[in-house]
């Protein structure tokens, strides 16, 4: 009986085993088929991208046409979506993974399957309906005959009413032009602006100038230059303008109408003439270099001049040197206000006799940008309307916008712009009108969101982040954006968009079912599948929205209510996500919301920073590792103090900003014994009476007082195994002390790290030393911060020694904690753009020697007893690229001294906190000066004289004295047992001295601000 059972029992197990083997072989070979699959998916993608490209040439578009682009754009999306899906489900798992997980790969064949039926679908439907019928040529003539009629329109409308406010500019550009020099090369002047802004407008003025341009030039002429010009027609407009009409008919009579030949003979005309020519509204390089090669000829030396607009700044510096570049700026405040008044058919004295009329003109005026055309196009809307309906209409302006015909010829002129952008650019450009009108967009966190995005393709020989990065200047470079923060590299750190141009972009992002915004007054249906969605609190549609299809979510606002991904923020709702950013959410994300964050595997871009205050999040779950697609995760200023080993699964994440919050709102570190009842008070916060986010912050604090060993450090505890992250660039903060040393030493393998971030207050020497071999090993580090300093206690940096080897490509420095004598090592760092000390305790000597040598420093700071040396002293010769200068609680310094020869470059000097007894001497050797900032608690000796050396300084330009009280709170007079003997003068009165450059500030702020060095 045993025997039979046995038998039956092998024989069960062996058809088992037969069936489950049979299983796995019919499941490889579909496995296989969806890798095969996925191939014709890539292919199917890359064509229907070109067409796109393609169909978005088209500048007039039948409405089947577009009607078709938008299925295949809406197709193509879900092809991404399901390539995503096949990498991070089947792609990046190994064979027995993928045995193991077979449901996922019969769900990405069966998407497979029904995007194949669809792509047959679509292209039968194009067949059915005759929609492709592009012709190059046709596209080229639309587009001229297009920015033709813009221009025309903009003309016209600007000739309606006198403009105001080009006076100043016209004589500035003149003085560039400076007719007077009638000898050399011909000059190149460029003026440069976004579309608007009135460059032809100011050019014209100019040129009809006749008693500037006439009587000088022999011959002139004005072309107009078109995106896609006919080289033969440009060349006869030139020989017709500058050689005559007589010179056009014998020229095509003799010779033809070849090119070549009418180059040829427009040069020879001009080779013995002074002329004057304008090349306006020119859009690219290639144009410029044609053009200046052929139609001028090279060895005239009459003094010719040849005036250029463009929107593109990268153009206006091939075309010429910096000198001879006008930028124009949009108009004053007050001439804006005059122009938009006249086209309203108002005065001045109107506006001042009624509140609600100034109101509105002032809202417009902001509204516009105080461009000219952006103001006379919407003053015409206005001034055609009755005054009762103005504050409605300015309401509907986004959407009049859209719809108004006296309007067009603004619309026209942004859509231009934007249909003008290279392919690669329309997206990141669209993407801009996620954030909300006037809000300052920050370069690293928009670039690394491109990235996320997949709308940043890497090049040969640069990074990914490179790449973004030109993306970010190109949008510049062309006016598309306007620079808002410069750093002192004149690097754009951030930008903001013009609100006509975004309102315009708003509506362009809709029609395309990119971006929507949800608000409080939007609709509760939403029938359109949108990729990017933005939410401004209050409440969600419920119906219609595809929450699956969203790739990014950005909050702005307070918490959102009702239904939607919001509740919660990690959900299976939002699969394939990969962009949530809540950096200027109202509202903390807390521990529950991110225990879930999972669940969000194609999760590439993680910005869970609360900018307004500090999260309430203490710890990241271990399901943080299945984020294998995460590029940044920034979590600064959370109450995280270690960072889970799963960490080092996230391969290709190349930024983690991650420091802690060093604050305890609820207990007091300080005072062991208040910390212990204020612990065993603990169980009360679980009652009613304990606000629930006042509940969250106090747990979250607990959390982090207990992990992080009560320490108000800003740095965090990394995992050994951080060496596997091998594409991290941006690293911040790390906690030396609590980290292992395994960790610590594999710091050294991260060969990408561009910026590095640690604490180092209260880690052992073993830990300091094995953390200084570490940095000397990163090749590519650009940015170093070392914080030796916990809250008030100051710590040392002398472990970094006298033998250290700084990183070569080293060009931010900030070292926080004791050093004093300055070593030698400091002379190695000739990268260095910036250097930032606080409690460094840097002695006289050696400090401003070896610091003086620097060849490339623009920025010093002094911060905080940085600087012990009762005299600053800067000797001739040393400094030669310092700009900035910012001296802050240095309370043994007595006095500031500029040698003759010193610091050639130097343009701000701002003291905080400083009792100057000797004063500040020697101004007049700092040929670029423009400012000097005394504010909090800054005092200095002998005011006076410091004034009467700022006004007759040699810079013509002239530099102020900045004044944050009144000038006896800062003016020390005359100080005895000064070493330092310079002739006494009176105080000048706080009234006096109308022409003085001093500017008394208002500002409040009471702590410096340190230089921002973000790069990423």
């Amino acid at each position: 009986m045993a025997e039979t059972v046995l038998s039956m029992a092998r024989s069960m197990l062996g058809s088992a085993i037969s069936k489950a083997a049979a299983a796995a072989a019919e499941e490889m070979s579909l496995l296989m088929g969806v890798q095969k699959e996925i191939w014709f998916m890539k292919d199917e993608l890359k064509t229907m991208q070109a067409f796109l490209i393609a169909a978005e040439a088209m500048k007039k578009k039948d409405l089947l046409l577009k009607v078709w682009a938008e299925q295949v754009r809406s197709l193509s999306y879900d092809i991404e979506d399901c390539l995503d899906e096949f990498m991070v489900h089947v792609g990046r798992q190994s064979l027995f993974q993928n045995l193991m997980k077979l449901k996922d790969s019969h769900r990405i064949a069966v998407q497979i399957r029904n995007l194949k039926a669809r792509v047959e679908e679509v292209s039968s439907r194009n067949t059915r309906y005759n929609l492709i019928s592009m012709d190059a040529s046709n596209a080229i003539c639309e587009v001229d005959s297009y920015m033709e009629d813009v221009r025309n329109n903009s003309a016209n409308n600007i000739a309606e009413a006198e403009l105001v406010g080009f006076d100043t500019p016209k004589r500035e550009l003149l003085d560039k032009i400076n007719v007077n020099i009638n000898d050399g090369h011909a000059r190149v002047i460029c003026v440069v602006g976004m579309g608007g802004l009135g460059k032809t407008t100011l050019v014209r003025k100019t040129y009809e100038s006749k008693e500037d341009i006439a009587k000088n030039f022999s011959c002139c002429a004005w072309i107009t230059v078109s995106q896609s010009f006919s080289k033969t027609e440009l060349l006869k407009d030139m020989i017709k303008q500058l050689l005559g009409n007589g010179a056009l008919e014998a020229c095509l009579k003799e010779l033809g109408g070849k090119v070549e030949d009418l180059a040829s003979y427009l040069r020879q005309g001009l080779d013995q003439k002074r002329y004057f020519t304008v090349l306006d509204d020119l859009w690219n390089i290639h144009d410029w270099k044609w053009i200046s090669s052929i139609a001028f000829p090279s060895n005239n030396n009459k003094g010719s001049r040849i005036i250029v607009t463009t929107r593109e700044n990268g153009l206006a510096e091939t075309c010429t040197s910096k000198p001879f570049i006008y930028y124009l700026k949009p108009l004053e405040e007050e001439c804006a206000i005059d122009l938009l008044l006249r086209k309203m058919g108002k005065c001045k004295e109107d506006m001042e006799n009624d509140k609600k009329l100034k109101n509105i003109v002032t809202k417009l005026v902001k509204k516009c940008g105080r461009l000219p055309l952006a103001i006379l196009t919407i003053g015409a809307v206005f001034g055609s309307t009755h005054v009762s309906e103005w504050e409605d209409l300015f309401k509907q302006l986004p959407s009049e916008l859209e719809s108004n015909p006296n309007l067009e010829a603004m619309r026209r002129m942004v859509t231009l712009s934007y249909s003008h952008l290279p392919s690669y650019l329309k997206p990141c450009f669209l993407y801009l009108s996620i954030f909300p009108e006037d809000s300052e967009i920050k370069r690293r966190r928009l670039v690394d969101r491109w990235i996320a995005e997949g709308f940043v393709r890497a090049r040969v020989g640069k990074t990914i982040e490179d790449v973004g990065e030109s993306y970010f200047d190109e949008l510049i470079s062309r006016s598309m954006t306007q620079p808002s923060r410069v750093n002192i590299e004149g690097r754009v750190k951030s930008c903001r968009v013009h609100d006509i141009m975004r309102d315009i972009v708003v509506s362009v992002s809709r029609e395309e079912n990119f971006i929507y915004s949800l608000g409080d007054n939007v609709p509760r249906t939403v029938e359109e599948n949108f990729r990017h969605v933005v939410c401004h609190g209050g409440k969600y549609p419920t119906v219609g929205m595809d929450w699956s299809r969203v790739r990014s979510l950005t909050f702005f606002g307070e918490r959102p209510m009702g239904p939607g991904p919001g509740h919660p923020f990690c959900s299976p709702q939002l699969r394939m996500l990969r962009t949530l950013d809540l950096e200027n959410a109202e509202f903390a994300f807390t521990q529950k919301e991110i225990n879930t964050i999972g669940l969000l595997r194609h999760l590439k871009y993680l910005n869970v920073w609360y900018a307004k205050g500090y999260s309430y999040i203490y710890a990241l779950p271990r399901s943080i590792g299945k984020l294998q697609v995460l590029q940044a995760l920034d979590i600064r200023d959370s109450r995280i103090s270690t960072l889970p080993i799963e960490i080092s699964k996230l391969q290709s994440l190349r930024s983690l900003r991650c420091s802690k919050s060093r604050y305890y709102e609820y207990f007091n570190l300080d005072k062991p014994k208040d910390f212990m009842v204020e612990t065993l008070c603990i169980p009360m916060i679980f009652t009613p009476l304990v606000d629930s986010e006042d509940r969250d912050e106090i747990i979250a604090g607990l959390h982090m007082a207990y992990s992080s060993r009560w320490s108000k450090s800003r740095g965090v505890r990394v995992p050994a195994g951080i060496s596997k992250l091998k594409e991290l660039q941006v690293l911040d903060v790390v906690d030396i002390r609590r980290t292992s040393t395994k960790a610590i030493e594999e710091l050294g393998e991260l060969i990408q790290l561009r910026k590095l971030g640690v604490a180092t207050k209260g880690a052992t020497d073993k830990k300091c030393k094995t953390f200084f071999i570490a940095i000397q090993k990163l090749s590519s580090l650009r940015y170093l911060s070392v914080d030796g300093t916990e809250g008030s206690a100051i710590g040392t940096l002398e472990w970094m020694g006298s033998a250290f080897s700084p990183p070569p490509q080293l060009t931010s420095l900030k070292l926080y904690g004791y050093i004093g004598e300055m070593p030698d090592w400091f002379g190695s760092l000739t990268q260095l753009v910036k250097l930032f000390f606080c409690r460094s305790e840097l002695t006289e000597g050696k400090t401003m020697e070896l610091l003086g040598a620097l060849p490339k420093l623009m920025f010093l700071g002094l911060i905080n007893e940085a600087y012990v040396g009762k005299d600053l002293v800067f000797r001739e010769g040393s400094f030669p690229g310092l700009r900035k200068l910012e001296l802050f609680r240095l309370y043994q310094l007595r006095g500031v001294r500029f040698e003759e020869g010193t610091s050639p470059q130097m343009e701000s000097i701002e003291v905080q906190y400083c009792k100057l007894t000797s004063g500040i001497i020697g101004i007049k050797h700092l040929p670029r000066l423009k400012e000097i900032s005394l504010g909090f608690e800054a005092k200095v000796a002998r005011l006076g004289t410091l004034q009467e050396e700022v006004n007759g300084h040699p810079n013509p330009t002239k530099p102020v004295l900045r004044l944050l009280e009144g000038r006896r709170f800062h003016d020390l007079g005359e100080v005895e047992g000064s070493d330092v003997q310079v002739q006494a003068t009176e105080p000048v009165p706080d009234h006096a001295q109308e022409d003085s450059q001093e500017i008394t500030l208002t500002s409040t702020a009471s702590e410096p601000v340190e230089p921002n060095n973000e790069d990423a």
